[in-house]
């Protein structure tokens, strides 16, 4: 069996600067005490990992003890959670991915005006709660090409169409492409998907025309894992989502010559490596 991997799977660079930061705080924070806000990826491997060294992940800032270090997550936290942190006595570690802090600050410049947020994402997503706070008097948040198609807009009002980092980049071209060509809409596009994500798909994309079988590796609460699932199993591939070797069932692959393998922005390099080493060794 030929077992080929994806050039860019597994950490991205977001996620990687987090897990970085994360570690020398880690390292340097001594008897103080350590907290995220959230989960600091998608992962749930890493966040038993941390959980092992003493790093407490929890829900909600007043979860967080004054005095302790609080780590703000690579998908990024509500500008109000943010402000209410900096205004306590605890120390506040920003691990946002540069990306989304961009994508923020994006958002907050051009809905200043009043501008409505059209938001392509998951709308209980930790990003997507992050961003649309960054918004101005309004927003509406689609994750269906279908409800944006079917939304009231005012004639006389103003749009900006922006989406979670880790979205389709063809689909929200589609989308984006159809407001803009339409005279009746006033919308201003912002093209925050990252390129890390656009890359991932294509390559995933492009492995899976050319193997029998496809896995990807990730976290199944990792949006942009389940989105490259998706894209395999659009193209007609075959195709199983595990979080580890454990899961993947041999006889799934039974009869295939060649597999593709891909992982996940948040999936750790060795956890793919365990993939790896089940299929050639079949």
């Amino acid at each position: 069996m030929e077992v080929r991997l994806a050039e860019t799977a597994g950490f991205c660079m977001g996620v990687d600067m987090a897990l970085k930061r994360l570690d020398k705080l880690v390292e340097e924070a001594g008897d103080r005490p350590i907290h995220i806000l959230g989960p600091i990826i998608h992962n749930p491997q890493v966040l038993e990992s941390y959980a092992a060294k003493g790093v407490v992940t929890v829900d909600t800032p007043d979860q967080v003890p004054d005095g302790a270090c609080v780590v703000i997550r690579a998908h990024g936290v509500p500008r109000q959670v943010e402000e209410e942190l900096v205004g306590r006595d605890v120390l506040v570690k920003d691990a946002t991915c540069p990306r989304v802090k961009k994508a923020q600050l994006l958002i907050a410049r051009h809905t200043a005006d009043g501008s409505v947020l059209l938001l392509y994402g998951e709308e209980d997503h930790p990003e997507v709660k992050g961003l649309v706070s960054y918004a101005g008097d309004g927003h509406f948040v689609f994750d269906d090409p279908a409800a944006l198609a079917a939304y009231p807009f005012d004639s006389g009002g103003s749009y900006v169409l922006a989406a979670q980092t880790t979205q389709d980049r063809a689909l929200f071209e589609e989308m984006a492409a159809g407001l803009e060509s339409d005279p009746s809409v006033n919308v201003t596009v912002l093209r925050t998907i990252c390129d890390a994500t656009r890359l991932r798909q294509q390559e995933a994309s492009e492995l899976a025309a050319e193997v029998d079988f496809m896995v990807v590796v990730g976290g199944y609460n990792s949006g942009n894992t389940r989105r490259l699932a998706q894209v395999v199993t659009e193209r007609g591939t075959p195709c199983v989502h595990v979080e580890t070797a454990a899961e993947l069932d041999p006889a799934q692959l039974a009869g295939c010559t060649r597999v593709g393998v891909t992982a996940g922005a948040s999936t750790p390099h060795h956890l793919i490596h365990k993939v790896l080493a089940l299929l050639e060794g079949l």
